[in-house]
């Protein structure tokens, strides 16, 4: 049960930020209807998830599988129309899941995850669209296909698998200015012929949008700092 100053707060958060996702927009000559704002519900309790549900939020993220088998199928009966957003790495043993719950998968990042998931739509019937996250910033530790490897990895999604990607997901390096990487991410899906980039979190999405996202993936900045499940 969602307490009413927790709506409260959270409709405020939320408020502000579609006014500044719509300002954004709107200083670099955009729609504000093109940016979708992606609110991350990682580790949220569910009194804040339908806090923004109840304020006309649809567009959610969520990091890992298991939570949202578990949060997302009532929700779902209570709040249609809403559109779940994979954006944590996915296991390749998670695919059918994966493929089950969630509208957007963003995080498509090596050739055993992209059979994984072919296989799992057609067996399914169930086509989420498909970003596939690039490691613009080459980090070693950090997931992803790097901007080299990206035109035969989208080849082998289309011409092998039967994939066609909507667009490209980014997590820049955390001190690294968000511009240059979201400036690189549109100029490699120019090159795939790609039109959908989900780049830009709560401390940068402005300056994500002003370089061409669109889409946007937000927590902190609407729910507040996430409380960590106990181990």
């Amino acid at each position: 049960m969602t307490e009413p100053g927790q709506q409260a707060e959270v409709a405020t958060r939320l408020a502000e930020v579609r006014e500044r996702v719509a300002a954004a927009a709107r200083s670099c000559g955009r729609d504000p209807a093109a940016v979708t704002l992606i609110a991350v519900s990682k580790f949220q309790p569910d009194s804040s998830v339908e806090a923004a549900l109840a304020v006309g939020q649809r567009a959610f993220g969520e990091n890992y599988v298991q939570e949202a088998q578990t949060r997302w199928p009532l929700l779902r009966q209570r709040w249609p129309g809403v559109e779940l957003h994979m954006i944590g790495r996915l296991q390749s043993n998670k695919a059918a899941e994966a493929v089950a719950v969630f509208d957007v998968i963003q995080t498509l990042d090596r050739p055993k995850l992209a059979r994984e998931l072919a296989k799992e739509m057609a067996r399914q019937g169930r086509h989420p669209r498909l970003l596939v996250q690039v490691n613009t910033g080459e980090e070693p530790q950090k997931s992803g296909i790097t901007p080299a490897e990206l035109g035969n990895f989208v080849t082998l999604c289309r011409n092998e698998l039967g994939l066609e990607p909507a667009g490209l997901m980014a997590i820049p390096p955390g001190d690294d200015d968000v511009a240059l990487h979201a400036a690189l991410l549109a100029k490699l899906a120019a090159a795939q012929g790609l039109s959908e980039l989900s780049i830009g979190m709560s401390g940068d999405y402005e300056v994500a949008i002003r370089f061409g996202a669109t889409h946007v993936r937000v927590g902190t900045a609407i729910f507040g700092a996430r409380a960590r499940p106990e181990a």
